[in-house]
């Protein structure tokens, strides 16, 4: 099975990415729903947000109120370090979760969309990792259009990232999204024939599909030893 990380930064334009996939007829799991998830009212990860964070956070109907949190955690690395260290191990179990119901199904492929791929050192499950990368003017200028925010809150939340040149050099494979969604699109399809290539030994047998011929593979040796003893 091959596990592709695929990360970015906001506004860089990696969930126009992680879409192109799913359209390709990829599975994708992707960090932000599982994110989404654990913070659902009466989870572990909701207990545990709203104790450190206080009821303030929350909306009228008890969910966490996300954009508010965001506004807290972006302007503060304290507490931003906090939330991180709150929901990391729900998040990262579930997405391990999602991992194992499609290797279930026999995905050989898997695009695993996560934000915080290097943070989370979760690019040690993955391989290849593709960046999707942009300069820090057009990321900047997106970000402010498509949030309606000041120049300062929306560089706050660039900071509170690892800056995009570091991942890039962290990378396998860059898409580059500085120009229109034809050039992203065209540079999609440049990398399709990287993550579609047949699968390594250790990547075949890390799949469902190799699983099954290793289990066949030893009980048929362990028939194949009793038949011999039983011969002595």
């Amino acid at each position: 099975m091959r596990v592709i990380g695929l990360t970015g930064g906001i506004a860089t334009g990696k969930s126009t990415v992680s879409n192109l996939f799913k359209a390709n007829g990829f599975p994708v799991v992707d960090a932000d729903v599982v994110a989404r998830d654990v913070l659902k009212k009466g989870t572990g990860g909701w207990r545990k947000v709203v104790a450190a964070f206080g009821e303030d956070i929350l909306l009228e109907n008890g969910e966490v109120d996300r954009p508010k949190l965001g506004q807290i955690v972006f302007t503060d690395p304290s507490k931003r370090q906090l939330l991180n260290r709150l929901l990391a191990s729900y998040i990262s179990y579930g997405i391990l979760w999602e991992v194992f119901k499609l290797w279930i199904k026999g995905c050989n492929i898997i695009i695993l969309d996560v934000p915080l791929l290097f943070e989370a050192k979760m690019d040690r499950w993955t391989n290849p990792i593709i960046v999707v990368w942009v300069d820090p003017e057009t990321q900047l200028k997106r970000l402010m259009e498509r949030d309606r925010t000041s120049a300062q809150d929306a560089q706050n939340r660039i900071n509170a990232q690892m800056p995009l040149d570091e991942k890039r050099s962290k990378a396998d494979i860059v898409i580059d999204n500085n120009g229109s969604l034809e050039d992203l699109n065209e540079n999609f399809r440049k990398i399709l024939d990287q993550v579609t290539k047949p699968l390594t030994w250790t990547e075949f047998w890390l799949s469902r599909q190799g699983a099954i011929v290793a289990i066949v593979s030893i009980f048929s040796g362990v028939l194949g030893c009793k038949k011999l003893v039983a011969r002595l």
